[in-house]
């Protein structure tokens, strides 16, 4: 499973902080950071889910209110 997080969108709501320890806050710039990530693009985040922490990231995924967390099964299949 791969998250992808948008940092630009991100409003700094700090949900998905709260949903899975993948993310934390970023007070300085206002916005939330996924941990243990890679820049693929100006911006967007991507790293592996790891085992286990499947039902957190969805849920950090879900409860984003501007939807800058996209989540996408090992078959590149969008999830949320």
């Amino acid at each position: 499973m791969k998250i992808e997080f948008d940092r630009y969108t991100c409003t700094g709501m700090f949900q998905c902080v709260y949903e899975w320890e993948g993310f934390q806050k970023n007070l300085k710039r206002g916005k939330a950071d996924l941990r243990d990530s890679i820049e693929e693009g100006e911006d967007i985040f991507i790293m592996e889910v790891p085992e286990g922490e499947e039902f957190e990231a969805e849920m950090a995924a879900r409860v984003c209110p501007v939807d800058a967390i996209k989540l996408y099964d090992d078959a590149g299949n969008k999830i949320v």
